[in-house]
């Protein structure tokens, strides 16, 4: 591999989890509890989802047609679970690269007995095209991402003209992408790339942020930064073709 090769692949690795990278490349794994890796074991076969699977059949996934959300980088899965159980109407499909985080959902999933709640573990740019059919999503969530926040590295950041444009491909007009952030940089940064991004139309009443809705829980975290002062925004933008 030449020096101008290297550079490029350790590039793309530090671009994280929402990238295509090489084949040959693991990536590194966080530690497993006992309950977590127990999880895993219990619940995969019935829970999990597999890249290799290619495109979905949502109705035969969930065995029912109900509409369906899907949730990038849902961390330990706590919010994407009570969001399930307070919707079983709705099906939700979370992914995760993070193992630790997909043995917590499926640990906690597992015991609120969620059957509306399907998981991935693997990269979220290669699940989108490869098994997600265009305008299958009614809602797609995108919440507290990777901030990058040196200027340098914002071009690392996973909502770019290219990605959302990927993303409303999956959703069914009408859909709806939600964002939220702790980072004011980075929510100026999704209302910039969202305002320009063609086929989207912004749900607010101020065209820029709306009052975070009551089916996104608020987190512990969100809890203490707002006990310290910290802002949230939530950003909104549905598919208008």
């Amino acid at each position: 591999m030449n020096e101008s090769s290297k550079a490029n692949l350790e590039e793309a690795l530090n671009e994280g989890k929402y990238i295509r990278k090489v084949r040959s490349f693991v990536k590194r794994e966080g530690r497993l509890t006992k309950g977590q890796a127990a999880a895993i074991e219990k619940c995969w076969s019935s829970m999990g989802l597999e890249h290799s699977q290619g495109l979905l059949d949502f109705s035969q996934v969930f065995g029912n047609d109900n509409d369906v959300v899907l949730e990038i980088g849902f961390g330990m899965g706590k919010s994407l679970v009570e969001m399930a159980k307070n919707a079983p109407h709705l099906n939700f499909i979370g992914i995760e690269v993070h193992r630790p985080g997909v043995g917590a959902c499926l640990m906690e999933a597992d015991e609120a007995g969620l059957t509306n709640l399907r998981v991935f573990e693997h990269d979220a740019v290669e699940v989108l095209a490869d098994c997600i059919a265009d305008g299958s999503l009614t809602t797609m969530q995108l919440f507290f991402p990777d901030p990058w926040h040196k200027k340098r590295h914002h071009k690392r950041r996973i909502v770019q003209p290219e990605f959302v444009e990927s993303l409303r491909q999956k959703l069914r007009v009408g859909g709806v992408f939600h964002m939220a952030t702790d980072w004011e940089n980075y929510a100026e940064h999704m209302l910039e790339v969202m305002t320009a991004a063609p086929g989207y139309e912004n749900i607010s009443e101020t065209q820029d942020y709306v009052p975070r809705p009551d089916n996104r829980p608020l987190t512990k975290f969100e809890q203490r930064g707002h006990r310290l002062g910290h802002g949230v925004w939530d950003l909104m933008f549905k598919r208008s073709n």
